[in-house]
């Protein structure tokens, strides 16, 4: 690539590997301070760009392409990519690209995490012993075993993979729903149901899907009425895939036992939250991919998506 000869923007801080990569090769305009860019920064910047590296911190929407004129690729440092419209960047002749494959384990990991927090409450047991109680020998209370129950897994892709064979060493039974029955069913050891039966037989119900307009707000005050009485919600996935006020409510009835959540709706989610309120919750600040290791993995793949549009080639992982 000629050097210099194109400008990429970031949306926020990058990384320090990827803006090593880029800053040789690309006329490179980073807000690497941290924090929100003003807006008059980022709209001077938007109209030089042939490419963007995104922080997806923002929305990529007919508005934001009108003020691109030079724009060729939006690469997002993410798997997830509800913040782009890709059907008006694809309309704009500006090629999309995230950054599949290389979190699978990290939010498998973090999923699992959670699956057991909701059966065995470590984090209201550290508060428990925080607060005194344990030293004034009150009782915590008993927890739900893993073993032998019942894994329901929404959206059964890379990520929902990863997470059943974690729940199978703790022995227990996973079943999923999807869009389309997978092929490889016997070898993962799982079994496809439809969602109405995975919510009415499932002890734990996880949702792995992505957000999109068939998604959206689709754990509703519906599908909790149809989850059997007592059972643990997790949701790693987006947190507009659920009405957060039919799950206050789920939460607070007793209809479910407890929610482990990654992801809420809004995000970030107000100190102030009424779901903050209930003591059968566990909410972590959307991290599932947040390490050092992924976190760079990411950077790096979103660089190469970048320099390759750039050059007119096929990219490492684009959206179509």
């Amino acid at each position: 690539m000629e050097n210099k000869k194109y400008t990429v923007m970031a949306s926020g801080k990058m990384r320090q590997c990827a803006y090593d990569a880029l800053k040789d090769k690309v006329n490179l305009l980073s807000w690497q301070q941290g924090g929100r860019m003003p807006q008059e920064q980022f709209d001077a910047w938007l109209a030089q760009a042939d490419a963007i590296f995104s922080i997806s911190n923002f929305k990529a929407n007919e508005e934001l392409l009108a003020k691109a004129p030079k724009l060729k690729v939006i690469a997002q440092s993410a798997v997830g990519y509800d913040n782009i419209d890709v059907a008006a960047c694809h309309a704009h002749g500006v090629r999309v690209g995230n950054t599949p494959g290389v979190l699978v384990d990290d939010v498998a990991d973090l999923s699992y995490a959670l699956l057991i927090d909701s059966a065995r409450r470590i984090v209201k047991a550290h508060a428990h012993v925080a607060s005194g109680l344990w030293g004034q020998r009150k009782p915590f209370g008993v927890t739900t075993a893993l073993a032998g129950k019942t894994l329901g897994i929404i959206g059964m892709g890379d990520i929902g993979s990863a997470i059943a064979k974690r729940a199978q060493v703790s022995k227990m039974k996973v079943v999923y729903h999807n869009r389309h029955q997978r092929a490889d069913d016997a070898a993962l050891n799982v079994t496809y149901v439809s969602q109405d039966e995975l919510l009415a037989t499932s002890d734990f119900v996880l949702v792995a899907v992505t957000l999109n307009p068939s998604t959206k707000g689709m754990l509703n005050a519906a599908a909790f009425a149809k989850m059997k009485p007592g059972a643990c919600f997790i949701n790693i996935s987006r947190g507009g895939v659920v009405d957060t006020d039919a799950l206050y409510a789920a939460l607070k009835s007793g209809q479910l036992a407890y929610a482990a959540l990654d992801v809420t709706d809004p995000e970030p989610l107000p100190g102030d939250h009424k779901l903050l309120t209930l003591d059968n919750i566990t909410i972590t600040p959307h991290i599932a991919s947040y390490t050092s290791e992924t976190r760079d993995a990411m950077a790096m793949l979103t660089v190469d998506n970048i320099l390759a549009a750039l050059q007119g080639q096929e990219m490492p992982a684009e959206v179509k």
